[in-house]
Formats: C-alpha cells, sequence, structure tokens
C-alpha cells in the first residue's frame, strides 16, 4: 500500500463530527483495519475533534495519513485554552482521557498548533 493524504476541513461545530467520524472510519478500512481497529480509529478522531472544536480554531482542518502501519491523523488547534473555561474543562479533560486511552499515540505538536493522534494496525491498544 503506498501512502495516501487526504484533507477535511469543517467548521469547528458538533453538527460536523459525524463526518469526521465516517471519514476516519472509511479510511481506516483502507488501511486493513479489523473491525474493532476501526471502531477505535472512529472514535479517536472524534475525540481528536472534539478537543480541537475546544481550542476555538476559526476551522477544524484534519489531515488524514493513509499508511500501511495505519492512520495517522492531524487536527489543527486554535489559541483559546479550553482548560480554562468551566464550560468546555470537563469534556476537554474526558477527551484526553479517551484519546490516550484508545490511541496508539497522542500528542500536541508544532508548538502547539495541531493535535497528532494515530490509530495502528494491530496497535498496542488494539483489543483482539
Amino acid at each position: 500500500m503506498s501512502n495516501s493524504q487526504v484533507r477535511l476541513s469543517v467548521p469547528p461545530e458538533a453538527t460536523y463530527a459525524r463526518s469526521v467520524r465516517m471519514m476516519a472510519a472509511n479510511l481506516a478500512v483502507v488501511c486493513s483495519m479489523n473491525v474493532e481497529e476501526v471502531e477505535d480509529a472512529r472514535m479517536v478522531a472524534e475525540e481528536a475533534f472534539v478537543y480541537a472544536c475546544a481550542t476555538s480554531p476559526h476551522a477544524c482542518e484534519i489531515t488524514f495519513d493513509v499508511a500501511s502501519d495505519g492512520l495517522h491523523m492531524d487536527f489543527s488547534l486554535g489559541a483559546a485554552d479550553p482548560t480554562q473555561d468551566p464550560a468546555t474543562a470537563g469534556n476537554i479533560e474526558l477527551a484526553r482521557i479517551l484519546l490516550e486511552a484508545v490511541s496508539d499515540s497522542c500528542e500536541i505538536v508544532g508548538d502547539g498548533t495541531a493535535l497528532r493522534v494515530a490509530k495502528l494496525v494491530g496497535g498496542v491498544y488494539d483489543a483482539s
């Protein structure tokens, strides 16, 4: 399989979470993930989207890198610190916990401008 890159730009609104989840699930299938891994990739994408939206970006730019080892996703972040807003602090903490539990990697990169997550084929958190 050759590596491919897919980009998606959506408004940072809950209405678009399904589009992000479905794109991640479809691309996970392209990576030859099993059913559990596809579900995990979908969940990783959704929680990363929740996290990104809480940082108040103008748009949520998502880059999906489809590779033989799995699905790597970068989510653009805004400048807001979601942990300082009581309305979003609980949601962002839950999203962070879920990301760390389900993804095979999760880190803030680019001087805080992007959230990078990955779900790997046969990854360490795979339940099968």
